[in-house]
């Protein structure tokens, strides 16, 4: 079975004839849906710029299944200020929130991650590097290689006698 890209799905909604199938992949049809599949669109919406669908999204996803993507999602929009007031310590907690999810959920390494470099660099939370580290251990642990190099920088910072 062939699959076609997003951006050709995206693009079949603005088709002459296709008004249900846009009326299906209009982000604001997905904004109260019951069904999951909703936390996805929530990401594509925020790249589009529509963030006030993606925070209605991702705010209903972790709500309903205290989905760990929406976490990370809602997460960078408070970091970076995207649709809402930039706010760091919200954006600490919402990560919290994902890393402490158990280790079968998925991106929960990714969670992790972001969650020791928020505790490494003091971003939203009082710095706290030994915590930091575990974290980012544990995101190694589950596959998370970015979570090695920052590991890895982690050290090479508090090397006082760095090999030349």
């Amino acid at each position: 079975m062939k699959r076609l890209p997003v951006a050709a799905l995206l693009a079949l909604a603005v088709l002459p004839g296709t008004s249900a199938l846009a009326d299906e992949l209009g982000y604001e049809a997905y904004v109260d849906s019951p069904r999951r599949i909703k936390c996805l669109y929530g990401y594509v919406t925020a790249k589009t710029g529509n963030f006030e669908a993606a925070k209605a999204i991702f705010e209903d996803c972790v709500t309903r299944w205290n989905d760990v993507y929406s976490l990370i999602s809602l997460a960078q929009m408070y970091e970076s200020g995207s649709g809402v007031t930039k706010d760091l310590s919200k954006s600490a907690a919402l990560l919290k929130q994902g890393a402490e999810q158990p280790d079968a959920t998925s991106y929960v390494s990714l969670a992790r991650y972001h969650w020791g470099v928020a505790l490494a660099e003091g971003r939203g939370v009082e710095q706290d590097r030994a915590a930091a580290r575990d974290w980012l251990q544990r995101a190694s642990a589950g596959g998370q290689s970015e979570a090695d190099d920052y590991l890895l920088r982690l050290d090479q910072a508090s090397d006082p006698n760095p090999a030349r």
